[in-house]
């Protein structure tokens, strides 16, 4: 997965500037799940403010589900659901790669329900490419194309890749209290 990121910022007179151009420095394709790719592509703080500190925040960030205020960033490509049912498939060691690339988020899977999970956030996904089902509790599910948007509200989901091609979604999570 190779994204260009274009990172905007001031100089010393506030003048704007082109800070970064290059690839998204945390973007890893899974070896344990072929075809899944996530990328983080930016951070923001509950205290964020204009303008922005140099650096790249995504090198730091401690999780891929914001806290309150905070947001998130990040494509994901999905494989079809049939490389997760190939007999080859090693789940256990999946889910290790999903605990050491996407802390904060890999601890919200249900092991009883494989993909489904549930984040304090409000997500903004949209589909770039391919084609996705949304599921919700009971089964009930929704079948994504492309440039669908599908705005999450701390609902308990999971993605479904019912295709033979991969799925690419652009996702900002933006974290949220829940009373």
């Amino acid at each position: 997965m190779h994204i260009r990121r274009i990172v905007t910022g001031h100089d010393q007179t506030g003048k704007s500037i082109f800070l970064k151009d290059s690839a998204a420095s945390r973007t890893t394709e899974f070896k344990n799940v072929p075809g899944f790719a996530t990328s983080l592509l930016w951070e923001t703080s509950p205290d964020a403010s204009v303008p922005a500190t140099e650096g790249d925040p995504t090198v730091s960030a401690r999780s891929w589900a914001p806290p309150p205020g905070g947001t998130n960033l990040m494509f994901i490509t999905f494989p079809p659901d049939a490389v997760m049912q190939s007999p080859g498939f090693d789940p256990a060691a999946a889910g290790a790669e999903y605990m050491q690339v996407l802390p904060g988020l890999a601890e919200r899977f249900e092991m009883d329900h494989p993909g489904m999970h549930t984040t304090d956030s409000v997500d903004y996904g949209v589909l770039i490419e391919g084609e996705l089902h949304l599921e919700l509790d009971d089964g009930a599910t929704k079948k994504l194309a492309p440039r669908d948007v599908v705005i999450q509200n701390g609902t308990r989901h999971a993605w479904r890749n019912k295709s033979d091609k991969p799925a690419t979604m652009l996702f900002v999570l933006v974290g949220a209290k829940r009373p």
